[in-house]
């Protein structure tokens, strides 16, 4: 992927939510309230940088990274 969403201002939302929410497990976060609301959010912003989520592999593929990062960068 050629767009860095780590430094994307929803993610840095995401992260933090992540943080002080407690959870556990990045996947779970993901799946409910706040979450949901920053990972929207942030698929909307990669649809602005043109990448296409359309299709669900692709959406799978960068639902899964963003997991990675959050268990990597935020936890």
């Amino acid at each position: 992927m050629s767009w860095e969403f780590t430094e994307d201002a929803a993610f840095l939302a995401l992260c933090d939510a992540y943080k002080e929410s407690g959870e556990p497990s990045a996947m779970e976060f993901l799946a409910h309230g706040e979450g949901a609301f920053h990972f929207q959010e942030l698929t909307q912003n990669a649809a602005g940088e043109g990448i296409d989520l359309s299709d669900s592999s692709n959406l799978e593929e960068f639902q899964q990274e963003v997991i990675d990062a959050l268990e990597d960068l935020c936890s």
